[in-house]
């Protein structure tokens, strides 16, 4: 039977030795994938340790889920289907990650070990990447000294020859059909036309650039980990027969300095894949490396479905009635 020693060490492995082994390692400062994020709002910083955050390493394991972040969703759902551990992506912090109670009560009564594997995971495999259709001869996840901020140069694939041949790729990898065809399932169940889902609203899109622009070599880079205009310039200095850039994960919108510096620099610009599809490029090949290491034990993928929806149409008239009355009685200034 594994325990929760044996899928730190299975992460272990997988990162080529990336994750905490002990208290020292991260004391130490030994660790390089320690790191503190922090936008210097007071008490808001974190620091993301790599591998065991909470749980006995002498657990067994039989249940193990992936996700991108724990929330108490994520928690709940893996206690009501018999999940031992959760594996996040995204790091975790106390309370935060876990419906603003302590991780130690929370998921201690459900018997629940956690992991977390960021920036130790990033760079340890090159799928982000191949599913937008480039192979990089130039990577960095820490690219001006700046941590976490990840940048590829590549070359595209053989098979995509125009910027309409990369949407079409992701859209097929992805599956966009089917979460179109759920949104429009919840739309006509829930009588609501007005309801929005993060994989349509936020699917791939060309900001500068027309689907019939020839594509061969890309900048590819992560707007919300740091990268600027200036990032961008001086890697077109660098590599002058880029002809794209493509923003992932995250993006930016019209108005945007990048825009104008695309536009300057006579590139196409394309948003690919939003952070919300992360769990397929990302959580994807973790779990499959964990069933490789750890074969008995089941493991499942937890995917987040983040839908709006306006306030008079949310829950049944019930709830909206009993919404209207708390707030009407009780939330105001006394």
């Amino acid at each position: 039977m594994a325990k929760v020693k044996d899928v730190l060490a299975a992460l272990d492995n997988l990162t080529n030795g990336r994750c905490l082994k002990g208290p020292g390692d991260w004391a130490g400062g030994q660790n390089p994938w320690v790191v503190t994020k922090s936008s210097n709002i007071p008490g808001k910083a974190v620091v993301e340790m790599p591998g065991l955050v909470w749980g006995d390493p002498e657990m067994e394991v039989k249940k193990i889920a992936v996700c991108m972040t724990m929330t108490e969703s994520v928690i709940e759902l893996a206690a009501a289907t018999g999940v031992n551990a959760i594996v996040a992506h995204h790091p975790i912090a106390d309370s935060a990650n876990s419906g603003g109670v302590l991780i130690k009560y929370y998921l201690g009564i459900y018997n629940l070990a956690c992991f977390e594997l960021h920036e130790a995971f990033h760079g340890t495999h090159p799928g982000i990447p191949w599913l937008h259709g480039h192979r990089p001869f130039f990577s960095s996840v820490c690219y001006d000294g700046i941590p976490g901020n990840i940048v590829y140069v590549g070359d595209v694939i053989p098979e995509i020859k125009t910027v309409g041949d990369m949407i079409s790729r992701l859209d097929t990898l992805m599956n966009a059909q089917m979460d179109e065809d759920m949104l429009a399932l919840e739309r006509k169940t829930r009588g609501c036309d007005a309801i929005e889902e993060t994989a349509v609203a936020a699917r791939a899109k060309i900001l500068v650039g027309k689907p019939e622009n020839p594509m061969k070599k890309v900048i590819h880079m992560f707007p919300h980990c740091g990268f600027t205009p200036a990032h961008l310039e001086r890697l077109v200095k660098e590599y002058p027969d880029v002809d794209t850039l493509m923003a992932t994960i995250s993006r930016v919108y019209p108005g945007h300095p990048l825009v104008a510096k695309a536009e300057e620099l006579g590139l196409n610009f394309v948003c690919g894949n939003s952070h919300a599809l992360e769990i397929f490029e990302n959580g994807v090949p973790m779990a499959r490396a964990l069933k490789n290491h750890l074969p008995d034990c089941e493991v499942v993928i937890f995917r987040e479905r983040q839908t709006s929806v306006p306030l008079d149409c949310f829950g049944s008239q019930e709830i909206r009635d009993y919404g209207t009355d708390i707030a009407k009685e009780y939330l105001h200034r006394k």
